[in-house]
């Protein structure tokens, strides 16, 4: 099973952990090029080499309008500890979302960012004794803190781990001076985040562990323990800004597979109930929430109940570690009073996604592959906007590609 292990014995921030993520991608100018025309024109990240006590990384450098934010103590941003009061010049999470929201990038990154954002502002909420929708971030701030998230989502997408792995997390010791005075290591929000996680702290002062940082392990990792055994194929280091002696400054990342049978990574779970008493309105609604939760997929058959009365049977496909969060959304969002659990194995293809030179300018191709198939399929919407803009046919462009 294809497997990422997070080493973060000098804690995590989210631009550390975009820059060794970053390591691990073939065209790493594609991907940066891609994220800036994702941000807002005054945002621009750059990747440029470091070297912390010997060892050769990369460094992300996030700038707003040219400006880097005030970089404190750990190459970490101070801006991450935010304001519960309100100014023009700070954003709510509904602005943030809405920023996500309108990017031209897959679903999935959209989903993701918006649920690490929503971890850190109900950390903030609770800190500061505040609902969520009442938590402003720094403008400025801001901007570069979704960078941070939405680059790490993009990676993560592209990277595409079936299990993610994250050591125990170093998160410093002493104080941090932030907006709100001198706060104890690790500050108050990033502690909430990193409850029921393995944390330690250690002779070095100061903070390790960011609040962007602890909401992307959190969100992202499937288990946090030390390495497992695995064959690394490759491996990426991200730097902060700092130096510390005799320790590099960095989060380390490898990629390789645990040896785990492909089986096992498709054994799923399929959940059903019988609907004789929704609309088609409230149906729609309910399939779009589950797959935005991230079922693996949602469908309607039609069927015919007791008393001959038509009626929809509705199934969601969903991993076996998942089967009760997603038997609790169908029992909330429709009017069964029932749900049905059927374990099954699957085959399925090994799936890539590789960008193609046309006549027309780049398209992604979606390769299947596996049990002498091979299969490729360009990215429809992309095919869809080729067609109307050249007026040929989809057929036309299939061929062409």
């Amino acid at each position: 099973m294809k497997t990422l292990y997070i080493e973060c014995n000098m804690g995590a921030a989210g631009d550390m952990l975009m820059a060794a993520l970053l390591e691990l991608i073939e065209d790493k100018e594609q991907v940066l090029k891609q994220l800036n025309s994702l941000l807002p024109e005054k945002v621009t990240v750059a990747l440029e080499p470091s070297e912390k006590c010997g060892v050769t990384g990369s460094h992300i450098r996030v700038t707003v309008d040219g400006i880097e934010e005030g970089v404190c103590h750990h190459g970490h941003h101070d801006h991450e500890h935010v304001h519960a009061e309100h100014h023009h010049h700070h954003s709510g999470i509904a602005e943030i979302y809405k920023l996500i929201e309108a990017m031209e990038v897959a679903e999935k990154v959209k989903t993701d960012a918006k649920a690490v954002y929503k971890l850190i502002a109900s950390a903030e909420s609770k800190v500061h004794g505040k609902t969520m929708e009442e938590i402003h971030f720094h403008e400025v701030g801001t901007l570069d803190a979704v960078a941070d998230v939405v680059g790490n989502c993009l990676l993560m997408e592209k990277i595409g781990a079936q299990r993610i792995v994250v050591s125990p997390i170093h998160v410093g010791s002493g104080s941090v001076k932030c907006a709100h005075g001198i706060l104890p290591v690790p500050a108050p929000a990033t502690a909430l985040l990193l409850e029921g996680l393995p944390i330690y702290g250690g002779e070095i002062k100061g903070e390790l562990c960011t609040p962007t940082g602890a909401a992307l392990l959190k969100y992202f990792g499937t288990s946090f323990e030390t390495m497992p055994a695995m064959t690394v194929e490759k491996i990426g280091y991200g730097m902060g800004t700092k130096d510390f002696e005799q320790r590099p400054n960095c989060v380390r990342v490898l990629l390789g597979d645990d040896g785990i049978a492909e089986a096992a990574a498709n054994e799923v779970v399929e959940l059903a109930a019988n609907l004789d008493d929704m609309t088609g309105e409230e149906l729609s609604f309910a399939m779009e929430t589950l797959l935005k939760e991230g079922a693996l997929d949602v469908y309607f058959e039609q069927i015919i109940m007791k008393k001959s009365r038509p009626a929809v049977k509705l199934v969601c496909m969903c991993r076996p570690e998942e089967k009760e969060k997603f038997a609790e959304l169908i029992l909330k969002h429709t009017t069964t009073i029932g749900v049905r659990a059927y374990g099954l194995e699957r085959f399925t293809l090994k799936r890539r996604v590789e960008t193609r030179q046309t006549p027309w300018g780049k398209v992604d191709v979606k390769v299947c592959s596996g049990y002498g198939v091979t299969r490729e399929k360009p990215e429809f919407a992309q095919v869809a906007e080729i067609a109307e803009a050249q007026g040929l046919s989809i057929r036309d462009i299939k061929e062409k590609i």
